[in-house]
């Protein structure tokens, strides 16, 4: 089950680090492209986040911040992190590869569950970028 389009999307407070907690809300006034993605490590999963990594000026020109979510430990992400370079937030959490592009006003704009061993791609984040700016 994902959350539909238009919803409100429900604010959290998850690790980034193991001292450092970031809320969604923290992000109100900016568009936010949320990626759940089952591990660090996996083929897939470091495909696409380091697909997203290359993404990041693309979607800064849309206002968005990029944030990944995994159950992968903080300690874990920390190190992925560094190996990948990767340059956006990784948030330990439980999840299937979902994404969600959020808008400045907290809704959910585009929403897409894909299946675990399929890398989603950008080209969906992009369009929904784009129509937020049709607005």
């Amino acid at each position: 089950m994902i959350l539909e389009k238009g919803k409100v999307a429900p604010d959290f407070e998850l690790n980034a680090t193991p001292d450092q907690k970031i809320k969604l809300n923290d992000f109100k006034g900016k568009n936010v492209i949320l990626a759940f993605y089952p591990a660090d490590w996996s083929p897939v999963c470091g495909d696409q986040m380091a697909l997203y990594n290359e993404m990041l000026k693309y979607f800064s020109k849309h206002d968005a911040q990029m944030i990944g979510i995994s159950v992968d430990s903080t300690w874990c992400h920390n190190a992925f992190q560094k190996d990948r370079k990767l340059h956006f937030p990784l948030l330990v959490g439980e999840s299937k590869r979902a994404l969600f592009v959020i808008d400045k006003e907290g809704k959910i704009a585009w929403s897409y569950l894909s299946p675990t061993a399929v890398n989603p791609g950008a080209d969906g984040i992009l369009d929904a970028l784009e129509s937020l700016e049709q607005k």
